[in-house]
């Protein structure tokens, strides 16, 4: 079952009938066509995660009240939002991690994926969380224990399985969601619970080190960093990662994919609309109140391996140079990797991401001239 997004002013006209007072404008005929125009389907994973903050980001951005209108539609699982995208009416795009199109395309499940799977763009990393029981010390610790996973065909479910394969231990799946699984594990029910989701995630942001719980490290070997994005979980988590000892872990990228809408159509045009509003005001979605995973979006990344949307594809090639200006987190990479350099070349010693980041907060404050 998916539940829509609906404001309460709609619920409250559905299910209140009054009688329309002195002056009120009633409905016109041509009121469903006006609610219809422009609008697009967006299916996300569950409220747990951060996909359903993005799509409501979005939702604000893109709306005008007249031509466009962004739908949340919030979604089961992965496999299951991707189906959704495939075969059920309505739904015009999904967010989804990239693991899981890698996944549905190794296995067959929709044949023929390549042919009409189309990404608008890449977002945002997505962190991989692994809470564990306080005796538990290691991932390998793991072996033969129960460890929750979410849902049956959830992104995480993927990622764990991949990963857990990757650093060959073994481990028995269970398929609770979030809330029954951090109860469990506070029980002793389970050893861990695994969680992809974008940083900081409200599920963990309230835990400290006095509920007995704590996040495990992942071995960076060469098979995983191959497959993953090498990250650390640190000031986001403060009741569970000291300052100065950060948690490694791996991130998954998320996209925005594309339904395989006919050219020409209706949706087609809409969602090409869309396009051209969400590149257009991307720069929007940096500024505070929404969430700080923007940030990390770079619209002109490419999806090796997959097609992008042609409306996509088209306003990017005619915008190549706004779009390919840098973005705060390209620069800080870069940034880090000056500092990294530096050090060796003068046979400092390592500076850590705390040191980084003030100096870059130092650098941001010389670029605007605020540092005298």
């Amino acid at each position: 079952m998916k539940y829509r997004i609906i404001t309460a002013a709609v619920v409250a006209i559905l299910s209140c009938p009054i009688s329309p007072s002195a002056g009120a404008k009633t409905p016109s005929a041509g009121s469903e066509a006006g609610v219809n125009r422009g609008i697009v389907e967006l299916e996300t994973t569950r409220s747990a995660g951060i996909s359903v903050r993005i799509a409501e980001d979005l939702a604000n951005v893109i709306d005008d009240g007249a031509t466009r209108r962004v739908l949340p539609v919030v979604g089961k699982g992965a496999l299951e939002n991707l189906t959704d995208l495939k075969l059920l009416r309505g739904i015009d795009m999904a967010i989804l991690q990239t693991d899981v199109l890698d996944y549905a395309r190794q296995q067959n499940l929709f044949p023929g994926i390549d042919s009409w799977a189309a990404y608008i763009a890449k977002l945002y990393n997505e962190e991989f969380h692994l809470l564990a029981r306080q005796d538990i010390k290691t991932v390998p610790d793991l072996a033969n224990q129960r460890v929750n996973v979410d849902l049956r065909e959830a992104g995480t479910a993927i990622t764990a399985a991949r990963l857990f394969d990757l650093l060959k231990i073994p481990v028995t799946a269970t398929y609770d969601d979030h809330d029954a699984a951090l109860e469990k594990l506070r029980k002793g029910e389970v050893a861990a619970i695994a969680f992809v989701t974008g940083k900081p995630a409200p599920i963990f942001r309230s835990l400290n080190g006095n509920d007995g719980l704590h996040f495990l490290p992942i071995p960076l070997n060469p098979a995983v960093t191959a497959a993953y994005v090498p990250t650390r979980l640190a000031a986001d988590y403060p009741g569970l990662v000291a300052n100065d000892q950060p948690v490694d872990t791996v991130a998954v990228g998320a996209i925005l994919l594309a339904a395989n809408l006919q050219q020409g159509s209706d949706r087609y045009r809409n969602l090409a609309n869309f396009v051209e509003a969400f590149f257009t005001g991307f720069q929007s979605l940096l500024e505070p109140g929404h969430h700080p995973k923007w940030r990390e979006v770079n619209i002109t990344a490419e999806l090796p391996g997959w097609r992008r949307f042609p409306p996509a594809e088209q306003w990017l090639q005619r915008n190549v140079q706004v779009a390919s200006a840098p973005n705060m987190q390209d620069l800080r990479a870069i940034f880090s990797r000056f500092i990294d350099e530096r050090q060796q070349a003068s046979g400092g010693p390592p500076l850590t991401q705390q040191q980084k980041d003030e100096l870059f907060g130092q650098f941001e404050l010389w670029q605007k001239g605020q540092l005298r």
